[in-house]
């Protein structure tokens, strides 16, 4: 062990490592990049005046962070290093729930996540699973930080358990859209028509309820998304609502893909279509550690690129 890591032992050094998570979110340029006073510092770590300057000082020595004294104005923060405060710190890594990437629309969307965090010092990971309720799940239960979901279905998540929306990326950015797909041949008003549902997913689930609402002869059949093909080819289900990202290219010629009525409203169709990021209401110290210097306006951008072919999914 280095004679930096083990003054991080002592009990300056411990003050340290408590001052490196209220850094992490401190800003380096202009007013806002002047620190704290040292004595509400100290009064918030519950220390001395002394053991915040020796604390601010091994942040200093271990690259962490620069300061400068700006006399009356007080000390401003000029650089730092969010990796080294990150670690410092011991917050871990942000764990992320995300939908299956069965589509270059999520696979975009898990890249430029990746990278955000990357960005923002915060070592990251994504945990993928089928369905909004089992990622929402695992929020509850603390094994994830953060989960991923469509606008509509956060809103209506939001209402059953104590979570906070902490972004709503904007339209296409979870789904390019949804479709009604038939199987050819069939008539959509046929008697007894059997519709594939996958009840883990709020999404899919909720609009092939409102597609067929005006239907009491439909039959449901429980589905998920890997066993739509072989419904559809062996004659065994007639018609589904599905994300037209998930099917393209996966589905024969013996079915066909319908745009949805207008039973859909617009707004429904731009919430299923955006993608939302959602937190426990008490959160993780790791997320609020990250949350102030997170760029998620350039997730979309990242998430483009992927869609156009000229980035790699790198998740």
């Amino acid at each position: 062990m280095n004679s930096i890591d083990e003054r991080f032992l002592t009990r300056n050094g411990h003050a340290a490592r408590r001052l490196s998570a209220l850094l992490i979110n401190q800003p380096t340029e202009g007013d806002a990049a002047r620190l704290p006073r040292v004595r509400d510092l100290a009064s918030e770590l519950g220390v001395g005046n002394g053991t915040v300057q020796a604390a601010l000082k091994l942040l200093e020595e271990s690259g962490a962070i620069e300061t400068v004294a700006r006399g009356h104005l007080g000390t401003f923060l000029v650089r730092a290093d969010r990796g080294i405060l990150w670690r410092l710190a011991g917050l871990g890594t942000v764990l992320a729930a995300m939908p299956l990437p069965h589509s270059r629309r999520h696979e975009g969307l898990a890249t430029g996540l990746r990278t955000a965090f990357e960005k923002a010092g915060a070592p990251f990971a994504i945990t993928f699973m089928r369905g909004a309720a089992s990622r929402v799940s695992a929020l509850l239960h603390g094994k994830v930080d953060l989960a991923v979901l469509s606008r509509s279905a956060a809103d209506r998540l939001m209402e059953q358990h104590p979570v906070d929306l902490i972004a709503d990326l904007g339209p296409a950015t979870y789904v390019g859209g949804h479709g009604l797909l038939l199987r050819r041949g069939v008539q959509l008003d046929t008697d007894g028509l059997r519709v594939a549902v996958d009840t883990t997913s709020e999404d899919q689930r909720a609009l092939a309820e409102r597609a067929f609402a005006d239907r009491e002869d439909v039959t449901w059949l429980e589905s998920s998304f890997i066993r739509i093909h072989d419904l559809f080819a062996q004659g065994r289900a007639d018609a589904t609502v599905w994300s037209l990202d998930e099917v393209q290219g996966e589905l024969g010629d013996e079915v066909e893909v319908l745009p949805l009525g207008d039973e859909i409203p617009g707004d429904l169709s731009l919430r299923n279509s955006s993608a939302a990021l959602i937190a426990r209401k008490e959160g993780s110290e790791a997320l609020a550690a990250v949350s102030g210097s997170l760029d998620l306006g350039a997730v979309t951008g990242l998430q483009n690129e992927v869609l156009r072919g000229e980035r790699i999914p790198s998740y």
